[in-house]
């Protein structure tokens, strides 16, 4: 960016021309890209330039001269200070609409062939956008007397006390504001960020959306609880769906929120949570997705495009605790799974056997070794299915890949540009017959896809 054409605090007219994948507005100013919170594509604004880098800029709205037809008011009342939710501001055809751009934009840049030729399915979205997640993670604050618990808002160590978050299930929020009141009441100590004194750091509430299990976790800095059994009392009594309460310790200074020993304090270990035909049993720190209503759909989509006929066998990569193999196994001959998360391996073990599926095993490792030493030993899986993490696939990965050929990979991406990215590879193999969008987690920015590749004939 040549310095001279913008300067801090100028003032400009720009049109937002598209949404940025952190759902900011993108405008260009004599070719140079702005970024403006905010601003939603189409719309005509006056901008005050608040952060100058090499190679873009960003800035805030001063006024909006021509609003877009899908701007709305936010109703979250702390949504401006949040940040958790990006698009709030804009209606939900809007965002679904724009969902779809994100993922074209992706394409083009890196795989601008198939932007052009591949079809591009409108976004898959939910009836009601709102109040989906079935887990919230909020952090336990106090000032003076008062025991606050919720998110810190953006780019500042703030917190926030959130009482009622839209896209959060009310359980949730209802158990929440009671156990923070509980703490409060019971003068349990509260850990202090800059101190890092205290004992309580995050009230963590996990509910089964079609079981109604609920399971309350207090991640504390020791294993010590004051109060205990009025504690767990007074937590019970809060809502009738409360089967299981736990107490997670975590000594470290550090923004992950589990540490490894979890106590179980009343109740179960676990609750019970149904997808679809498949049942799995969470403990406090099993991963699960955050939106079951729209993973059932999510994984409809991954099983329309492996396109089973009961004959063909299948490998899992990256497959955490089982879900989408399982999801696939009725349908296929063998499945096969890996990961390098061991307690990952153990709980898809565990889910294969709850549900019968002699013909579904779990590996732990790389998957990149243990498909080269499969296909050593001549099993060549038909699909292979990936849901990696947002940094997309190892090139060692997409390299084995390359070499056993699969006839079909089915890439389950919740980042549309390292999906971008590694079909630059891909495609010199493969071709991407249709990408289908959806929508896992409304009023943000995020989007997830399933792409269907199949196999070149000449290959």
């Amino acid at each position: 960016m040549n310095k001279t054409i913008m300067e801090l605090g100028q003032k400009f007219p720009l049109t937002i021309k598209r949404l940025g994948i952190n759902g900011e507005g993108v405008g260009f100013y004599k070719r140079n890209v702005v970024f403006v919170k905010g601003a939603l594509p189409g719309e005509e604004v006056t901008v005050k330039v608040t952060k100058l880098q090499r190679n873009f800029a960003e800035a805030e709205v001063i006024n909006i001269r021509k609003a877009s037809e899908f701007r709305q008011e936010a109703p979250c009342p702390v949504y401006d200070e949040c940040g958790g939710c990006q698009l709030q501001h804009m209606s939900y055809e809007g965002q679904l609409k724009n969902k779809r751009d994100i993922v074209i934009q992706a394409l083009e840049k890196y795989v601008p062939k198939v932007a052009e030729t591949t079809e591009i399915r409108p976004t898959l979205g939910m009836d009601n956008p709102w109040n989906y997640r079935n887990k919230s993670q909020f952090q336990v604050r106090k000032e003076g007397k008062r025991v606050y618990a919720g998110l810190f808002s953006e780019g500042s160590n703030k917190l926030l006390n959130i009482n009622d978050c839209l896209v959060q299930h009310p359980v949730t929020s209802k158990i929440t504001v009671g156990t923070r009141k509980i703490l409060q009441k019971l003068n349990i100590p509260i850990y202090d960020g800059k101190t890092l004194n205290g004992l309580v750091r995050t009230i963590v509430v996990r509910t089964g959306i079609r079981t109604g299990e609920t399971q309350v976790c207090l991640v504390t800095t020791r294993n010590e609880m004051p109060h205990k059994a009025e504690l767990v009392e007074r937590i019970k009594k809060l809502d009738p769906s409360i089967v299981s309460i736990t107490q997670n310790v975590n000594r470290e200074k550090t923004s992950l929120i589990f540490g490894d020993e979890t106590i179980v304090l009343d109740g179960k270990e676990t609750i019970h949570e149904e997808l679809g035909e498949l049942a799995f049993d969470l403990s406090s720190r099993a991963f699960f997705q955050l939106n079951p209503e729209q993973t059932v759909h999510l994984y409809n989509e991954i099983k329309k495009a492996a396109a089973l006929t009961g004959k063909e066998t299948v490998v899992d990569a990256y497959c955490g605790v089982g879900s989408i193999g399982l999801w696939l196994a009725k349908d296929a001959k063998e499945v096969r799974g890996m990961d390098i998360v061991p307690e990952s391996i153990a709980d898809a073990k565990s889910n294969a056997r709850k549900h019968g599926f002699k013909h579904a095993r779990y590996f732990p490792g790389k998957a990149e070794s243990w498909l080269a030493r499969w296909h050593s030993e001549g099993f060549t899986p038909d699909v292979i299915t990936v849901d990696p993490p947002r940094t997309g696939l190892d090139a060692s990965f997409i390299k084995s890949v390359m070499k056993i050929k699969p006839k079909r990979f089915v890439y389950t991406s919740c980042n549309p540009s390292t999906l971008a990215k590694d079909l630059q590879e891909l495609t010199k193999l493969y071709n991407v017959e249709y990408i289908q969008p959806v929508d896992m987690f409304p009023q943000t920015a995020h989007v997830e896809c399933v792409a269907q590749l199949t196999l070149k004939e000449e290959n």
